[in-house]
């Protein structure tokens, strides 16, 4: 075994995520540095071990048989700030707890990433997904990534350009999914810049004042309205324990749009919808979850929706991660017949 190196065995992982289902890690190694990653990654080699990096557990289900081989947690929680010309740019370590890093931001009153408040999971997790909300998305201020490439076995770093980032994807969850293991990104936020006011809830929020407000407003007003729909970690609060948004927004074409419209109109129903790409519509999963049979507070067992938001499948207790794929594939089965549309997970399926 690596000198200095830490290997844990038949380590429980439902504990390490926010759904709180799955099985037991064979060999987990906690990794504070880039050097204990590279260390890690030669033990799993050496053993021929399928190896699989956890961040902050936030947006995984883990299969009830757990996984078979080495399980990786990046925990380097660093923080370095530089100042230069009109921005200041954050190192972050890939295991900072992503709500520490947009509190750091705000209270040095640099704008950028201030609407991602509250979103659970690690730094390192971002970049993946290109995780965004409430009108705001982590590409806008992404200048690189560090990541350790078990292709070439060395750690390089990435330009924004690099990663490929679109709507909830970038090429660390598409072309080159389990290539990279990211060690530290780099954020250039703006000092003294104004918050982001472009989603519809936060102009609601903030309707009739005269005053801009300041970022710090502008994140006590996100945790609030992610509190509302259940979309906020909190001990003792069932609806918390989730893996987030399940699904994906659709994004159809011209014509599937006019599709599903017509299809809404003669039941009465309009569908919600916002630009997305050009000609095409970004629908609301959440809708057409509602719609097609599954409200708010579902429940199926030991599994169910949020009572507050319609896309968190939620464990009510001691569920299996075979009950949540069950009412995944319920979910999708439903929508694709009633409304013609295929939803796709935004969770991360581990050990299937």
């Amino acid at each position: 075994m690596p000198p200095g190196i830490d290997i844990r065995e038949n380590v429980p992982l439902a504990p390490l995520t926010t759904l709180g289902v799955g099985g037991k890690a064979r060999f987990f190694i906690d990794a504070p540095t880039p050097h204990d990653v590279v260390q890690a990654v030669a033990f799993a080699e050496s053993r021929k071990l399928p190896l699989f990096v956890l961040g902050g557990g936030s947006n995984l289900v883990i299969s009830d048989r757990g996984w078979s081989g080495l399980v990786l947690h990046v925990s380097d929680t660093t923080l370095q700030a530089h100042e230069s010309n009109d921005k200041t740019r954050f190192d972050i370590g890939a295991g900072l707890p992503w709500d520490d890093f947009v509190r750091e931001c705000v209270s040095r009153n640099c704008a950028g990433v201030e609407c991602l408040s509250g979103i659970p999971g690690s730094a390192g997790g971002t970049p993946v997904q290109n995780v965004g909300a409430y009108g705001q998305e982590v590409s806008e201020t992404i200048v690189s990534v560090l990541a350790f490439d078990l292709s070439e076995k060395r750690i390089r770093e990435l330009t924004a350009a690099e990663c490929g980032f679109s709507y909830r994807s970038s090429i660390f969850n598409s072309s080159e999914r389990g290539r990279y293991i990211i060690l530290c990104v780099s954020y250039a936020l703006v000092p003294n810049g104004k918050p982001a006011l472009r989603y519809a809830d936060l102009q609601k929020y903030f309707s009739g004042r005269q005053t801009e407000p300041e970022l710090k407003e502008v994140r006590e007003a996100v945790l609030a309205i992610r509190a509302a729909k259940g979309m906020l970690l909190s001990p003792g609060d069932p609806d918390s324990r989730s893996a987030g948004s399940f699904f994906k927004n659709p994004v159809l074409s011209a014509a599937e749009f006019e599709e599903l419209t017509h299809e809404a109109a003669a039941r009465n129903l309009q569908v919600p919808n916002y630009p997305a790409l050009s000609q095409q519509h970004k629908i609301s999963a959440a809708w057409l979850v509602e719609n097609s049979g599954f409200n708010k507070g579902y429940a199926k067992g030991n599994v169910g929706i949020s009572s507050k938001h319609a896309l968190a499948i939620v464990n009510r207790g001691n569920a299996t991660a075979a009950e949540v794929i069950a009412l995944k594939n319920e979910i999708q089965a439903a929508v694709e017949r009633l409304w013609g549309v295929r939803l796709e997970p935004e969770s991360v399926f581990v050990g299937f």
